[in-house]
């Protein structure tokens, strides 16, 4: 996807959807899931203030689903890994 002619807020907010940096496994997973929809939504929808918020609130939704895979990656104290 082309963002150079995007506003620099969508520009600005799509780049925090980044997911190579994570470990194969569920935590990319859910983050490229995230990544996906935001895409998506760039790509059908016009610059706006409402693009802005909704992308922000995607980020803060990855950020919690990341975090609950990590008790999907991480094995309890004790148990086998």
């Amino acid at each position: 996807m082309n963002l150079t002619d995007r506003n620099p807020a969508t520009q600005h907010i799509i780049r925090y959807f980044a997911f190579g940096h994570l470990p194969a496994g569920p935590l990319r997973d859910r983050a490229q899931d995230c990544a996906a929809v935001a895409h998506m939504m760039v790509a059908l929808l016009p610059d706006s203030p409402e693009l802005t918020a909704g992308l922000r609130k995607l980020l803060e939704a990855k950020d919690c689903f990341v975090r609950a895979a990590l008790d999907v990656s991480i094995p309890e104290q004790g148990e086998p890994s």
